[in-house]
């Protein structure tokens, strides 16, 4: 049975370049980091051989994003085990790794991989254990949170969008944010809404409705957000990231705010699929790439690397996107995705209103306090 987690795509075009990193123990190849200085503290490189492991895999990910015939089989491939834990937002991730949590393989955000290599919280790839990063698509390859890339390996992309109940709402909805936020449309709707539990999602989404930008960093915006969501309360069941398709599909809530993947696999599993309606708010949405990282921490590196380039094998990478429905950057993978899958993900690459997350410095916490005195 098919689960997930995230999709859509970043729109510029880059070349096809991967700087080479992984040098002796406790160095950097080139004894600089990302950003052109010395190696943030912490950072250090792993040798490891191809297809070489160093231990069980202690796997932290978003929940419901990988197929587990794809983990049972490298479990018995390699003679290891995968032990997965999941997180709801990329701030609860940030916040484990700064605790001093030990994992050997996560997947955070665009955004959030540039935050974790500025705090020194990644290792650098190893490509001599991972030749298979040269089956991304050459616009995953030298991304802004990520130049070269020199510490992450995309995973799946998608979108943020809402699951509409048709037979709640009515086929003449408004395609809009609104089924969130406007209270005078949304007391209406049997079982309220849910809205996930995610700083930038849940506060970008209300700040969208107000015509501003996802990445704005005015606080009398952030406010007004603030305030969008407190006056909708009355009609927010739940604030969720993990079972928000479940619930729109058993009818406990009419409108969710979720993953584009969880969405679609969801109302495809659904009794009554043609009821329900995965859309992106004319306002505009959030556009996403996640990306499979090493902690400078981990205690089995040559195992993560090595679940890396098993996840970046063409078939494998064609697997994972024909289970979870969300878009895949190998492009090795292209010619084995099923063609349904390809005709949902394929035409968001030209949706219009889309922004990537950005991290936006210092002003990043304002997003959790304000979704805090949001929910209060």
């Amino acid at each position: 049975m098919r689960r997930m987690a995230r999709l859509i795509a970043l729109l510029m075009v880059f070349a096809l370049l991967i700087v080479a990193c992984g040098g002796d123990e406790g160095t950097e190849p080139d004894g600089t980091s990302a950003e052109g200085g010395e190696s943030p503290e912490g950072v250090t490189g792993a040798e490891c051989a191809l297809d070489e492991v160093d231990g069980d895999l202690n796997f932290y990910n978003w929940s419901e994003y990988m197929d587990p015939d794809l983990v049972t089989a490298f479990e018995e491939q390699y003679q290891v085990d995968v032990v997965e834990d999941f997180y709801e937002s990329n701030e609860a991730l940030l916040a484990q790794m700064q605790a001093g949590a030990v994992y050997d393989l996560i997947v955070p955000s665009d955004y959030m991989v540039g935050i974790m290599i500025q705090n020194g919280l990644l290792a650098p790839l190893n490509t001599t254990a991972v030749p298979n990063l040269q089956n991304l698509e050459a616009r995953f390859t030298e991304l802004p949170y990520d130049q070269g890339p020199e510490y992450s390996a995309a995973y799946q992309y998608g979108t943020t969008g809402l699951g509409v109940n048709k037979s709640v709402v009515g086929e003449d909805f408004p395609r809009s944010w609104a089924l969130l936020f406007d209270p005078e449309l949304t007391e209406g709707f049997p079982g309220g809404v849910s809205v996930l539990n995610d700083p930038r999602e849940a506060m970008g989404a209300a700040l969208k409705f107000l015509g501003y930008s996802l990445n704005d960093t005015d606080l009398t915006h952030l406010q007004e957000a603030t305030d969008t969501i407190s006056a909708a309360k009355g009609s927010i069941a739940t604030f969720d990231s993990d079972q928000y398709d479940e619930a729109l599909v058993s009818g406990e809530v009419a409108v969710s705010h979720g993953y584009s993947g969880n969405m679609i696999v969801g109302i495809g599993e659904a009794e009554n699929p043609d009821d329900f309606e995965y859309i992106l708010p004319e306002e505009g949405a959030t556009l996403w790439i996640d990306n499979m990282t090493v902690p400078a921490n981990a205690e089995h590196p040559c195992t993560a690397f090595t679940f890396m380039n098993y996840v970046l094998d063409a078939e494998n990478g064609a697997t994972l996107t024909n289970w979870n429905y969300y878009g895949t950057p190998n492009e090795a993978s292209f010619a084995l995705v099923e063609p349904e899958v390809i005709e949902f993900y394929a035409p968001t690459f030209d949706a219009e209103g889309l922004e990537i997350i950005e991290d936006t410095g210092e002003y990043e916490i304002n997003f959790t306090d304000y979704l805090a005195m949001a929910k209060g």
